[in-house]
């Protein structure tokens, strides 16, 4: 019987995790540009927090050039380009969920900014501490929601899978943010 080949040693699946990117990892390919929020997921301290404000910052700028639908469109195809360069960026680190990935982030942002605009700074400031709030602490639904594509005790990760998760918990949290400023709205 004649053995497989041995892995290539520069063969993502074979690396050891990639716990802190860096730089010049982020430069090395353009999911990961994508991924990590164009170098908002590198900070070590919180880079769900400065993903969302480059968020926001884009977000405004935006504004600018782009009328409402347009960026409607944005957001929509910012959503499976950002599934890919989730996808790819966690596959090259080798960790499902790498907290530098922060393209969820920022597409959920958009989401919730494209909902309640147009609104002053104290709106844009409370909706940044709702999702914030909703993000970190992940309750109800949107821990179910973290949890759904976890794959606990895989050996190979299944990558497309692990993409998604990345993603859909932070649209839950944007949906969660969005119903609760819809409450306070009605009420």
């Amino acid at each position: 019987m004649i053995d497989p080949p041995a892995p290539i040693a520069s063969s993502p699946s074979v690396q050891p995790a990639l716990r802190r990117p860096t730089l010049r990892f982020m430069l090395s390919h353009p999911a990961h540009w994508i991924a990590l929020g164009f170098g908002s997921g590198l900070p070590r301290v919180a880079p769900g927090t400065f993903g969302t404000l480059w968020a926001w910052a884009a977000y405004l700028l935006m504004q600018r050039w782009l009328g409402e639908a347009a960026i409607g469109w944005v957001i929509l195809a910012s959503l499976p380009i950002g599934w890919w360069a989730c996808t790819v960026t966690a596959r090259h680190m080798n960790i499902a969920d790498p907290g530098s990935i922060v393209w969820d982030e920022v597409i959920a942002f958009w989401i919730i900014l494209w909902v309640v605009m147009p609104t002053g700074f104290v709106g844009q400031l409370i909706a940044f501490a709702l999702f914030r709030a909703f993000d970190a602490a992940k309750p109800g639904p949107v821990a179910w929601a973290d949890g759904l594509f976890k794959q606990k005790g895989a050996t190979e990760p299944n990558w497309w899978r692990a993409g998604f998760g990345i993603i859909l918990d932070d649209l839950v949290a944007a949906f969660c943010t969005l119903l609760v400023i819809a409450a306070v709205r009605a009420w």
